[in-house]
């Protein structure tokens, strides 16, 4: 599985980065599977791919993508292939949102315990009082770099901590907006679980390890949802699972990432070229 970052939680990769979608697609359309990492970061920088006008800029962007996709070629091979196909943005953002999760503990925790929560108690919106709630609790329970004693420097992490949750539409508004966010639909494609799941499964996590992991609160998905969703990926044989009580029997029919990648793909343009 792809590990969680566990560290401190820093300002500038909120503040700074956010969802970075349209920068995403940029590296993984110059992306070459036969270079190593170092190499196509090296290209990235050199040719200015992003066509930013300071190199401190594009310096901190591919700081951040090494943190959130590039931490093995498998993983990156894999995400590039998903984007050069024709899957929609609401199967493949919903990986690169596990992905940038996964590499921001602040955005992690947000949305595993304060998000979850509420959501899950019937909240229907989100405002910035929650996420500067959240943040004076990190501050004061020592979880951040520094006491972030700036009330500027709060409230612009905050801001940060929505925007990068509407960008990847776990929550609704519009952009620059100051109003509270409501929770957009809970919506996991069966196609990014999967990919997901298997990433999750890889390092030999069990079966009911799995369907109990924090990781789908990051899609305020249920226990009854992750189940749900494995009997629906099970249905379409990209997995086989079976549960009987606390017995879960998991098992995947891939070698590695990229084999999961292509068996997305050509599942999904068999069954929508079919509808068509």
């Amino acid at each position: 599985m792809t590990q969680r970052i566990e560290s401190k939680y820093t300002v500038t990769r909120v503040i700074k980065a956010s969802a970075l979608l349209p920068d995403t697609r940029t590296l993984f359309e110059h992306w070459d599977e036969n270079r190593s990492v170092k190499e196509n970061i090296q290209m990235a920088a050199s040719r200015n791919i992003f066509g930013k006008s300071s190199r401190v800029r594009v310096s901190d962007i591919l700081k951040v993508f090494e943190a959130r996709y590039l931490r093995s070629n498998g993983t990156a091979n894999a995400i590039q292939r998903l984007l050069d196909s024709p899957l929609p943005a609401e199967i493949t953002d919903r990986v690169l949102y596990y992905y940038t999760a996964l590499a921001e503990p602040i955005l992690y925790d947000f949305v595993t315990e304060t998000l979850y929560d509420l959501y899950q108690r019937g909240r229907q919106v989100i405002s910035k009082e929650d996420a500067l709630d959240f943040i004076r609790d990190a501050v004061r329970d020592g979880k951040t770099e520094g006491q972030w004693d700036s009330p500027i420097t709060v409230n612009r992490v905050a801001v940060g901590l929505l925007s990068t949750l509407r960008d990847f539409r776990i929550l609704n508004g519009q952009k620059g907006s100051t109003k509270p966010k409501p929770f957009a639909p809970v919506h996991l494609p069966v196609e990014a679980f999967v990919f997901i799941a298997f990433d999750m499964k890889k390092d030999g996590l069990s079966g009911a390890r799995l369907i109990h992991h924090p990781n789908w609160r990051l899609f305020l998905l249920k226990l009854s949802d992750v189940e749900r969703l494995f009997i629906e990926a099970h249905q379409l044989n990209y997995l086989r699972y079976e549960a009987a009580g606390s017995l879960v029997r998991l098992e995947f029919p891939y070698e590695d990432q990229l084999d999961v990648a292509e068996a997305i793909i050509n599942k999904w343009q068999r069954l929508n070229y079919r509808r068509a």
